[in-house]
């Protein structure tokens, strides 16, 4: 059986996405560093530029590269700060209220159980002793367990401590030569098919940049809504939580439920009285609420689904797949493949609606 060199041209082509694919499975833990530093490279890479024009030759890039990325893990270590106030704050008042918090549970839910003809009992007073066990833990011995949990699992804590120095490496060199790394791949395409490669990137690219600047400025925006709302309910934590709740919302409903945990969980601790328990039960229903609506119905729509048609939907089913297929590696590069994909199913769409096979009758 003759094939036909297109034939031939479409077998070769699989067959290298099929090894790439293959390579990517394989080498899945060794490239975290690498997929995570040329995320942040091509989000940053902008900013490089933009001060480098702003310079017009009177500031090396290598200045401007050592700001962006100094400026960028100045903020890294700011929000993971974020995580700080709330642990001191929370913790000597879940020493006080888990106890009386427990009593309380258990006396509404044995009579409203017994409405349906169910008799629970709760081992209060076993779940007392266990809270206090844990929560009552002094600091070295917290530190204790970590570090001999870290001596069983010195391969993960080795593994996380060299990212983390080898990440900030790596994205020096990719802001430094993005532009001739960039150049480099294209000189790998076929001359023949360099423009039809053009277009696409060009497309993806815009998809890709749409997502990420509407994005920011939904993160932006509830950041300052969740903080503004939880405060004028006279919530202590109300900065820290409110800035988490609207950054995490990068991560599709995921993020707005953790915030939403936490803030119930401050409001029952530092509200102790029942009333005070319904005072956050309405602060979290008004706040983050309203929140849902105007982030489903106004921002997200208008900033970003509108712009490039990708559905939050497509964002978790993305997540889900390539990080079941590539593990974190695939949870890093779902979104920018996502918009790649997405490209594409646009141009195989128009060249099917185009195409004879749908035309004929």
């Amino acid at each position: 059986m003759q094939f036909t060199s297109t034939q031939k041209r479409a077998a070769a082509w699989l067959a290298l996405l099929v090894g790439l694919v293959l390579l990517l499975w394989l080498l899945a833990p060794v490239l975290t560093p690498f997929v995570v530093a040329a995320i942040l490279a091509y989000a940053l890479t902008p900013v490089v530029d933009w001060l480098d024009d702003l310079g017009r030759g009177r500031i090396p890039r290598l200045l401007a590269v050592v700001v962006v990325e100094l400026v960028f893990l100045l903020l890294l270590l700011a929000l993971m700060l974020l995580v700080v106030p709330i642990l001191v704050k929370q913790l000597p008042l879940l020493r006080e209220q888990v106890p009386p918090l427990l009593d309380r549970f258990n006396e509404f839910l044995q009579p409203f159980l017994s409405q349906f003809g169910l008799h629970v009992s709760l081992d209060v007073a076993g779940l007392k002793a266990f809270a206090t066990e844990h929560l009552n833990a002094n600091f070295e011995d917290s530190l204790g367990r970590l570090l001999e949990s870290a001596k069983f699992g010195g391969s993960v804590a080795l593994s996380v401590l060299g990212n983390a120095v080898l990440i900030p490496v790596v994205l020096f060199y990719l802001l430094m030569e993005w532009r001739r790394f960039m150049a480099l791949l294209l000189n790998l395409v076929p001359p023949r098919l360099r423009a039809v490669v053009n277009s696409f990137t060009d497309e993806a690219d815009s998809v890709m940049g749409q997502y990420l600047r509407g994005q920011l400025v939904v993160m932006l925006v509830l950041a300052v809504y969740y903080s503004v709302g939880l405060a004028l309910f006279g919530l202590d934590l109300a900065l820290p939580i409110g800035v988490f709740t609207g950054l995490a919302v990068a991560i599709p409903y995921v993020g707005f439920g953790l915030g939403l945990v936490m803030a119930l969980l401050a409001g029952f601790l530092e509200f102790s009285t029942q009333t005070g328990h319904i005072s956050a039960l309405v602060m979290v229903a008004v706040v983050y609420g309203l929140g849902q609506l105007v982030e489903s119905f106004v921002l997200t729509p208008r900033l970003v689904g509108e712009r490039i048609g990708l559905h939050p939907l497509a964002v978790i089913f993305a997540l889900l797949a390539f990080g079941h297929l590539l593990g974190f590696v695939g949870v890093l590069i779902a979104l920018p493949l996502s918009a790649v994909l997405l490209v594409a199913g646009r141009r195989l769409r128009s060249t099917y609606l185009d195409s004879a096979l749908y035309r004929e009758p």
